[in-house]
């Protein structure tokens, strides 16, 4: 009777599935989480203040300057086609670099890529305004804000969207649906404070720009210098935590890409 079970497998122990490994980064969420919604509010108010100050040009909202760039092409407005689209360009390259430094760095990504932020948003006040086509003042802070999206990732090893709620609110909306089905990702229920982070942030950044004009990137630039600082400390006072490290692939690699063991 045994033999029989094991030749139909009848006689086999069930073996269920391993779970997924975390790939979030960094691994403990008592940081990521934290560190995510400030880092929200950052990109909300420098999306505002540069909405504000460079005519409806969005610092970190693509989509919409993707809407402004068809809108320009279909009027032959030649000069905005241009505005935008280099703008598109340089939040694109900021975020291969930040997935680049990201790789390269290991568990000290958090601190090199806030740092890096934080000089990004105040050097861009340094920077020559440029022309109307080629706003030279403003590509620092969309080259910031670029890099912001390779600095967290979730548990399936994705970007975390910190610069743009659109992924924010459909993630929130599947997530609701997921939650009904029992097949809810861990994840699901911080799309809405990341909405509320950065909906907070754009607030912040319309008033401090109503009050101090371009000199308000000032106040994202010191918040990203904070961040980063705290990075730093946790980096050398605590090495291998997880805290600021975690064992993951690049952000947003193939689910069987190498592991990068950010942590020993």
């Amino acid at each position: 009777m045994a033999d029989y079970g094991n030749r139909t497998g009848l006689g086999t122990p069930e073996h269920k599935p391993e779970p997924p490994a975390d790939k979030s980064f960094p691994a403990d969420p008592r940081s990521r989480i934290p560190f995510a919604i400030a880092l929200a509010m950052l990109a909300g108010c420098a999306d505002s203040i540069g909405f504000l100050e460079f005519s409806q040009l969005f610092m970190s909202f693509m989509s919409g300057n993707t809407t402004r760039f068809g809108v320009a092409v279909a009027n032959a407005d030649w000069e905005n086609v241009t505005r935008v689209a280099s703008t598109i360009c340089i939040f694109c390259f900021g975020a291969f670099l930040g997935t680049l430094i990201a790789a390269w760095v290991g568990r000290w990504r958090l601190a090199v890529l806030l740092t890096l932020q934080a000089l990004l948003l105040a050097g861009g006040l340094l920077m020559p305004w440029g022309t109307f086509a080629y706003p030279l003042h403003a590509y620092p802070i969309v080259l910031a804000l670029g890099l912001q999206n390779a600095t967290l990732q979730d548990e399936g090893g994705r970007s975390i969207a910190l610069t743009y709620v659109t992924g924010a609110v459909v993630r929130f909306g599947t997530g609701c649906a997921n939650l009904l089905l029992g097949t809810v990702a861990p994840s699901f229920w911080i799309q809405a404070p990341l909405w509320a982070g950065l909906s907070t942030g754009a607030v912040l950044g319309g008033l401090l720009d109503l009050r101090y004009g371009e000199s308000a990137f000032l106040f994202p630039a010191a918040l990203a210098a904070i961040l980063a600082l705290i990075a730093i400390a946790l980096t050398i006072a605590r090495p291998g935590s997880t805290l600021v490290a975690g064992s993951s692939p690049a952000p947003d690699a193939n689910p069987k890409a190498a592991v990068i063991d950010a942590i020993h």
